[in-house]
């Protein structure tokens, strides 16, 4: 996940004292895991191509929520 240096401190903040932050990180590295896994044979057949569809937007989805806590933890509301 690509961070500015300034988000760097919330970021650590949240991986030590936020158990939902915690859960999404850990989800957003398993989902990389499965792409990487998927994108590892020679050759997808579409229902690997759909499985790696689906799991990329969880994974987004997954980035997404994670970089709405950090914004939200900037602003002292998370």
């Amino acid at each position: 996940m690509s961070v500015e240096v300034k988000d760097e401190a919330v970021l650590q903040r949240l991986r030590k004292e936020n158990q939902e932050f915690q859960q999404w990180e850990q989800e957003h590295r398993q989902l990389e895991e499965t792409l990487l896994s998927i994108d590892a044979h020679p050759y997808i057949s579409p229902e690997e191509e759909i499985e790696r569809k689906r799991v990329q937007k969880l994974k987004l989805a997954a980035k997404d929520r994670m970089m709405e806590m950090v914004r939200r933890s900037q602003f002292g509301s998370a």
